[in-house]
């Protein structure tokens, strides 16, 4: 039965989206009115003739009968570009569980609509010598200022209105009235914030292998015969994945279509957007958190007018509002950053999947160390899979040692290095060659605690330790609660309250006092929080201002340093021991990609992992560079137990001011889970787990519950999402939220 109501926007600016107006939709438009869909709608008190565009359906009017207008058409234009991002929004809110208006402020991310800027320019309209005879008339009339223009344009056909105004005291009132007689024009031209500064635009092409020649050629091969497809590039670190992208975009440029390329963190941005930029020149551009408002407005305006080609960014950049989409590129898909953390908790890959599609474009998909769930479909055909094994040119894979830091403490070594990693940061010392360390880590303690009577520090609201800090404070980083470092245990008084060392400002510290003559640059949260921090630390080691790099994540994915002979993997096995059924993948995928930056240049890499746990598969598997050993221990796991991608898992989260309320309601919406699973068929092979506390049981006074469903369907999982939302939407829930995520990448 089709849809009665529908839910129309009459402005599609960010600021206006959370006011929708519901319209009847006449018979005659049925089937004809659908989320994304252009209508002209009566509005007002004047019933005046506006646009709008549809972004919801309804069976059920939310306001009386008499109360509500009728839809008059459908624009006959077809889905613009604002509708194409309802479209998107709406498969969303569908696809992943969440309000309409949250799903449409991730499609709009530019939040209001700033001023644009403006040039002006003023051009004579007559010739030199008519307006020398009409600035000596005003000049006879004491109308100086209108002399001074005059005699200016005489001189210059066209003056810029800045320039009259600040070196000639011209006021724009002045200028308008020289034009209402005909002696000038004043014509305004639009500018860019350009986020795009200081690029070398000059660039040595490198000679693509046969493997990287026939990826690209294939690829856009089956593109001009119209069957775009998603693609899955696996190549090891250094085997040149980045080429690939070029040579794709660069012929999708050629037949006119546009690229979006993501990036996992904003560290890489700098040396991605340089790559891409020596390539395309101005036609490129960049999409993240650290540009301003008028920055991100200014480059959704020039996607949306088709004057750039390429946008480069994190997973918001996915919405950019290109016309002539060609191709997404998701470089590093395996990286958790691409999974939103807010609702909709959407994943970039599945999500430009979907936005390929509707533009019939192609997705590329790259990494060293796939995620199980790419992979697990490339093995499948749902994508096709490309493999380089090996590395681009003459660099070869680094030599690897795997320390047991269990032997390193028997021999009496209670330093941070383990003796090996010691003699080879030495070598690199001498040679000037550089070194990377590793740590996955922040702050300088991991958690401080009394090594009398075993009490932790832990935030008053919530459920987490406080990490220390070397300014000696200890904080929270989910709710940013600070406190003085105390000198005495609160609960018995003991001077011994020691934090656990194992943050980066700690390994500085060793560094110095091991190494005093070594240049060290760290890299983490901490030292990375203006705009412009991550360019100036990394142009800096690019440079060689420093022999040794350390830092954490950010420092281990996709960067390319030709001097960097030696990474060294502090506690690589430290996420191991995460309550996580991706421990073991994670732990793989960062050994494997921290290593993977030793030796790309000419020279010979090395790479030192440490490790309490070298007997374990992933850590066995990265020191080798083997990833199809270690997908087949994996997935074997997987299948097991029933995690993705053997099977899809929805989580529900239930977040409440009062813990037994909660409690309660995890207790309710489970049993009607049960219930639908007991008397439907295609329910019957749900497995439910919990409700129960989540790991993390309090944050900020918020008490949090969660349970889990498994099924091999995600469309059944999306049907008892809904099932879900109708019951929540029923109860009208007060002081308590329920948020949905399919395939978490954290469980809760």
């Amino acid at each position: 039965m089709a849809a009665k109501y529908a839910d129309v926007i009459i402005d599609i600016s960010h600021e206006k989206v959370d006011r929708p107006f519901q319209y009847i939709i006449p018979q005659e438009l049925s089937g004809a009115v659908y989320p994304g869909v252009r209508v002209r709608v009566p509005f007002g008190s004047g019933n005046r003739d506006k646009t709008g565009y549809v972004i919801d359906l309804s069976d059920v009017a939310e306001y009386p009968l008499d109360k509500l207008k009728t839809i008059a058409a459908v624009d006959d234009k077809g889905i613009t570009a604002e509708g194409g991002q309802i479209q998107i929004a709406y498969w969303l809110k569908r696809q992943y569980g969440s309000t309409m208006i949250a799903a449409l402020k991730t499609v709009l991310p530019v939040k209001q609509k700033l001023k644009q800027l403006e040039k002006k320019k003023v051009t004579r309209c007559i010739p030199p010598e008519e307006l020398l005879q009409a600035a000596h008339l005003c000049k006879e009339k004491h109308q100086t200022a209108k002399a001074r223009v005059l005699y200016a344009l005489a001189e210059e056909e066209v003056l810029p209105q800045e320039l009259l105004r600040q070196k000639l005291n011209v006021s724009p009132s002045t200028l308008q009235s020289l034009e209402k007689q005909g002696y000038l024009k004043i014509e305004t031209e639009s500018l860019y914030r350009n986020p795009v500064k200081h690029m070398d635009g000059s660039e040595k092409r490198v000679v693509l292998s046969d493997v990287q020649k026939n990826i690209i050629e294939e690829i856009v091969s089956d593109y001009r015969l119209g069957n775009p497809g998603t693609y899955l590039l696996h190549g090891v670190t250094g085997s040149g994945k980045t080429e690939v992208y070029l040579g794709i975009i660069e012929q999708m440029i050629v037949m006119g279509k546009q690229a979006i390329v993501l990036i996992p963190e904003i560290a890489l941005t700098y040396q991605t957007l340089l790559r891409f930029y020596k390539r395309f020149g101005d036609r490129v551009s960049v999409m993240n958190s650290t540009l301003s408002q008028g920055e991100k407005y200014d480059q959704m305006r020039r996607a949306k007018a088709g004057e750039i080609d390429v946008i480069i960014g994190p997973r918001s950049a996915l919405f950019t509002p290109f016309p002539k989409l060609g191709v997404i590129v998701v470089d590093e898909e395996h990286e958790s950053s691409y999974k939103s953390e807010s609702m909709p908790k959407y994943h970039a890959r599945e999500t430009a999947v979907q936005i390929a599609a509707m533009h019939k474009a192609c997705v590329v998909l790259g990494s060293a160390t796939p995620s199980l769930e790419a992979y697990y479909r490339a093995r499948r055909g749902e994508y096709k899979l490309y493999e380089m094994t090996s590395r681009h040119g003459s660099s070869m894979l680094p030599d690897v040692y795997t320390i047991d830091l269990r032997e390193e403490l028997k021999k009496g070594n209670r330093s941070v290095f383990s003796r090996k990693l010691h003699e080879l940061i030495e070598q690199r010392l001498k040679r000037r060659e550089q070194t990377i360390l590793f740590l996955n880590r922040r702050g300088y303690a991991g958690f401080v605690s009394c090594r009398a009577c075993g009490h932790v520090m832990k935030c008053p609201h919530c459920d987490v330790s406080l990490s220390e800090h070397n300014n000696g404070m200890l904080i929270c980083h989910y709710c940013g609660y600070e406190e003085v470092r105390r000198q005495n245990c609160p609960e018995c008084g003991s001077k011994y309250l020691l934090g656990f060392k194992a943050g980066t400002e700690q390994i500085e510290e060793a560094l110095h006092k091991e190494f005093p003559l070594a240049r060290v640059l760290r890299m983490d949260a901490d030292t990375t929080r203006t705009k412009e921090s991550y360019e100036k630390i990394l142009s800096a080691f690019a440079d060689e201002k420093a022999d040794i790099l350390v830092g954490t994540q950010m420092i281990v994915k996709g960067h390319d340093f030709p001097n960097v002979t030696l990474v060294g993997i502090l506690a690589a096995d430290l996420s191991l021991n995460q309550n996580d059924y991706r421990a073991g993948e994670r732990t793989f995928q960062l050994v494997t990609q921290a290593a993977g930056r030793a030796g790309r240049g000419e020279k010979p890499g090395e790479v030192v992992i440490q490790t309490y746990q070298p007997e374990h598969y992933s850590i066995v598997h990265a020191a080798k560079q083997d990833y199809r050993g270690f997908y087949e221990e994996e997935i074997t796991y997987r299948d097991f137990m029933r995690y993705p991608p053997a099977a899809h898992m929805l989580a529900v989260l239930i977040t409440s001011k009062d813990c037994e309320a909660g409690e309660a309601l995890g207790r309710i919406m489970t049993d009607t889970v049960s219930a639908l699973c007991a008397c439907e068929e295609v329910y019957q092979k749900a497995q439910l787990i919990g409700p129960a506390e989540a790991s993390i049981s309090r944050i900020n006074d918020i008490y949090r519950h969660v349970f889990y469903v498994k099924h091999e369907d995600y469309q059944v999982l999306v049907e008892i999402k809904d099932m879900l939302e109708s019951f929540c939407k029923d109860r009208e829930l007060r002081n308590q939220a329920v948020q949905y995520d399919f395939d978490p990448i954290n469980t809760y």
